[in-house]
């Protein structure tokens, strides 16, 4: 019997221990799929600044509608490394997605181009892709010499498709890079540039300011975006008045970096309810990242001039690597920054 209860303890302390053994094993395992997690967003994060800030590729300006729900969901956004949106006749907005080193392969829906959108076209140094324009726009296209790749112009739509929802869907043209810098090429346009992308973080980095975990931006009666900041992700989740702005594949749309730039827009006068906006001078706005915002200023001193956005004790901003949203915004319309 003795010989028997020793031999159980026996068993029993090593069974302990295959346990015990086990145990730390599985420890080691889940400590080494974090590491593994860690590395994979850093290399995320480093893979982001890589594409943008190095290389001679020349970046691809698409306009994009949002004219109304129907317009919804649009494709392609969450592969630009920047965004802007701007006001446009009825109190909508429209985007402008700008691209590098991307082989996106559907974005829309495209659509026309309205001039003011050309000032960010000439400082980013862009190939410009729309679909039709306004008379203002096909003046100043002409008369900028911007590269264009125009949907509604002869062999320039070859590279478009419609994706119809109903019978007479304008908001239905779509394209991809690789059908862009094929049409570019063919119309002999360079696809390469000397203007270096700088201002990136190679981290992300966390500024000191005020709180700014929800914002919205009440771009007219009709209109509103909302940002939510998710500290998982370290980025913006949007919404475009009660809805959630995703992709058509149910990608959330968000932003890493958000700008506000406060410029007056006004009715252009030419006799139809477009809109001008004050992109050359100077004015206030917002840098908001990480859940934090500070106040800035902007300066764009003409056309094809970048535009510097600058904190309050003289410094330009340093975006942190993923996408910004830029928002420019009238100034008789404040954003509300919680």
């Amino acid at each position: 019997m003795k010989k028997q209860a020793k031999r159980a303890l026996i068993g029993f302390l090593c069974a302990s221990l295959l346990l015990t053994g086990c145990g730390k094993k599985a420890e080691e395992k889940t400590e080494t799929n974090d590491e593994k997690s860690q590395i994979t967003e850093v290399d995320n994060t480093s893979e982001f600044y890589k594409n943008i800030t190095e290389g001679n590729e020349r970046p691809i300006a698409v306009m994009i509608d949002n004219d109304n729900s129907s317009a919804w969901p649009q494709s392609g956004l969450d592969k630009a490394y920047k965004v802007y949106e701007i006001v446009v006749e009825g109190g909508a907005t429209r985007f402008m997605a700008l691209f590098k080193n991307s082989d996106c392969e559907k974005i829309g829906p495209v659509r026309s181009s309205r001039h003011y959108f050309l000032d960010y076209v000439l400082e980013n140094d862009a190939v410009y892709v729309h679909y039709g324009w306004s008379p203002k726009a096909a003046n100043d296209i002409s008369a900028l010499g911007i590269n264009k790749i125009n949907g509604v112009l002869g062999g320039d739509g070859n590279i478009f498709w419609r994706e119809r929802k109903y019978s007479g869907d304008w908001h239905s043209a779509y394209t991809n890079i690789e059908k862009i810098k094929a049409m570019a090429k063919e119309k002999g346009y360079r696809s390469t540039t000397d203007e270096k992308i700088t201002g990136i973080n190679k981290e992300f980095t966390e500024i000191t300011g005020d709180n700014a975990v929800n914002i919205t931006l009440p771009y007219s009666g009709m209109y509103k975006v909302y940002y939510t900041y998710d500290e998982k992700i370290k980025a913006y989740k949007r919404k475009m008045n009660s809805t959630e702005h995703k992709s058509a594949d149910g990608t959330d749309y968000t932003a890493t970096n958000i700008i506000i730039q406060y410029a007056k827009n006004f009715p252009l006068g030419d006799g139809s309810p477009r809109q001008d906006v004050s992109t050359v001078g100077n004015g206030e706005g917002y840098f908001i990242t990480g859940g934090k915002c500070v106040p800035i200023t902007w300066q764009k001193t003409s056309r094809q001039a970048k535009t510097v956005y600058k904190t309050q004790d003289g410094n330009e901003i340093s975006l942190n690597p993923g996408t910004t949203w830029i928002n420019i915004i009238s100034p008789t319309t404040k954003a509300v920054i919680k």
